[in-house]
Order: C-alpha cells, then sequence, then structure tokens
C-alpha cells in the first residue's frame, strides 16, 4: 500500500515539532523521558538564581529550577519549584539551601538531607534555607580588620600629633645634649676603664706576692696543724679544770668572809673593842693627836739642843 504523499509530511512535521520540544526542554536541562516530580521552597530574595540553574545532592546534579514567581498571598515571598529525578529519594525533613552568590554572579539550589524515614513526594514543599555567599564571608572576614584599620590609623594619627606636639625645636635640642651627655659618659668610663687596667697590670706583683703569703700560711698552718691541735686539746683541759674546780664553795667562802668583816665594821662603828674605841672615842683622838705634837716638839728640842739631854765625857765623867 502506497503512503499518500500528505501523510509523509504531516509525519514529519509532527516528528520535527516533537524533535523540537524535546530540544527545548533538553537545553534547560529537562528530560521529558525520564520520571520526574517537582517540589516547592519558598525564599526572602533569589537575586542571582535564574530558572534552569542546578539543584545538586552532595555534589551530584539530580534536578534544575523550573519556575520563580511571587507568592499570591501579597508577602513578598518567592516560591521556588524545582524538578528532580523522580529515582532519588529525598527525606521529607531535607532542607533547600540557596547557596550563596559565586564568583560568575550564578546560583544554585542545593539539598541538605534529612534523616526521615518518609520521602517526598510530587508537590511537596521543602524547608528553606540560604547560604552566604563568598563575598559576604570575605564581608564578614574584612569589615572587623577594616575597623581595626581604620581605629589603628586614627590611634597612628594621634600618636603622630602627639610626636609633632612633643618634639619640637627645644626638645630636639635637649634629646641631643642628652645623646652628648651620654657619649661624655660612655668616654669617662672607657677612660676609667683604662686606667683600672693600668692599675691592676701594675699591682699584679703585688698581688702575687700576697697570694704566695696566704698561700704559705695556708702551708704553715697545715704543718703545723698537730701543734695546733695540741693547744686547742690543752685549752679544752683548762676549762674542763675550771669547770670541775668547786667554785660554789669558794662563793660561799667568799660571802662569809664578807659577812665576817661586815660585822667587825658593825662593831668598831658601834664602839666596841680598842678599835671601836679609838675609832669613836674623839677624846682620845684629842690627846693622841696632842701627844703627836708634844712628841714632835720635843724630838725637834733634842735635835737642836742635843746637850741639854745627852752629855759626853771624853775622861770618863
Amino acid at each position: 500500500m502506497k503512503i499518500p504523499r500528505e501523510v509523509k509530511i504531516g509525519a514529519l512535521t509532527v516528528a520535527t515539532i516533537l524533535l523540537f520540544i524535546w530540544g527545548l526542554n533538553f537545553l534547560k536541562g529537562k528530560d521529558i523521558f525520564t520520571r520526574q516530580i517537582t517540589f516547592y521552597a519558598t525564599y526572602d530574595d533569589v537575586t542571582g538564581l535564574i530558572e534552569s540553574n542546578p539543584v545538586s545532592l552532595s555534589g551530584v546534579n539530580i534536578g534544575q529550577v523550573d519556575r520563580i514567581r511571587f507568592l499570591p498571598d501579597g508577602s513578598g515571598h518567592i516560591l521556588v519549584s524545582c524538578i528532580i529525578d523522580r529515582r532519588v529519594a529525598i527525606p521529607d525533613n531535607s532542607i533547600s539551601i540557596l547557596t550563596g552568590m559565586s564568583i560568575t554572579g550564578t546560583r544554585e539550589i542545593i539539598i541538605s538531607m534529612g534523616d526521615s524515614n518518609t520521602f517526598i513526594q510530587d508537590g511537596d514543599t521543602l524547608q528553606s534555607g540560604t547560604q552566604a555567599s563568598l563575598q559576604d564571608e570575605v564581608s564578614q572576614l574584612v569589615t572587623p580588620i577594616k575597623e581595626r584599620a581604620e581605629d589603628l590609623f586614627g590611634q597612628i594619627d594621634s600618636v603622630m600629633i602627639v610626636f609633632q606636639s612633643i618634639f619640637n625645636e627645644e626638645t630636639r635640642v635637649n634629646i641631643t645634649r642628652s645623646f652628648e651627655s651620654i657619649q661624655q659618659t660612655l668616654e669617662n668610663l672607657e677612660t676609667t676603664t683604662g686606667r683600672l687596667d693600668q692599675t691592676i697590670d701594675t699591682e699584679t706583683t703585688r698581688i702575687a706576692s700576697i697570694l704566695l703569703n696566704a698561700e704559705s700560711i695556708t702551708e704553715n698552718l697545715r704543718n703545723n696543724n698537730e701543734t695546733l691541735t695540741n693547744i686547742l686539746n690543752n685549752f679544752s683541759s683548762i676549762s674542763d679544770s675550771l669547770a670541775a674546780a668547786n667554785l660554789k664553795q669558794t662563793v660561799a667562802n667568799a660571802e662569809q668572809s664578807l659577812e665576817n668583816l661586815n660585822l667587825i665594821l658593825q662593831k668598831v662603828e658601834s664602839g666596841e673593842g680598842t678599835l671601836g674605841l679609838l675609832v669613836n672615842d674623839e677624846e682620845l683622838y684629842h690627846n693622841l693627836e696632842r701627844s703627836s705634837k708634844q712628841l714632835e716638839l720635843l724630838l725637834e728640842d733634842i735635835r737642836n739642843n742635843p746637850g741639854n739631854y745627852i752629855r759626853i765625857s771624853v775622861f770618863g765623867r
């Protein structure tokens, strides 16, 4: 049976249209020959996200963004519908995360797997989340550094103003004089050190002699060690002898003697005995004094006139 020409043309046209539709969907990332499901997620801002951007799971592309539109409730939230391969089992408590804008300015949706035992079905809505972009992360890191740098530059500026106010002409002159004084001090110290070196060199012989004498004394002490030991032993023996003496009895005898002397003195003061009478009898004292003067006069007269008392006869008369 011969197929009419019109049928051939119609079949070719239908095949062309189907091929065009398949190619268009293929370019959009849709595979009309693969079973797919659709899920939804809502976001506040989807800047950089466009339809046909990939949907990935653990780095593997499992679908794409199908449609982006505002919610009809007037809240300003954006509803994003995604289509994924039905063969990928995704728990219903998974999270649809909108990534930050990449260096090329594009964004994508990644699925953070949950741990539920039930899986999403066609038309389900997943929890949504957003991820900071590289620019935002860099901005978060750089902003504190920038603020600290600005504060640091402000402090440096303040310090420079203080330095300018401090290091005026007079201050610079004073600092120069201070350095000159330090230099002079160092020169004096160097001179003193040189003199000290000369003194040490000069006195080296005397120091050596002193050390030699000290060594000689040490040697003598070492050689006379036995003699020194005997001397110390003798001192120890004397000390032991003194310690062993009856010092207590001696002290007691001395105290007794002092008591006896005290009694005698009391008797003398009270006029007892000959010595007491002699000491306390004033008349006796005056008599003795008169007798002493008369005796002195007698001896003076004998010395001056010995003939009145002593006669010498040459012829025996």
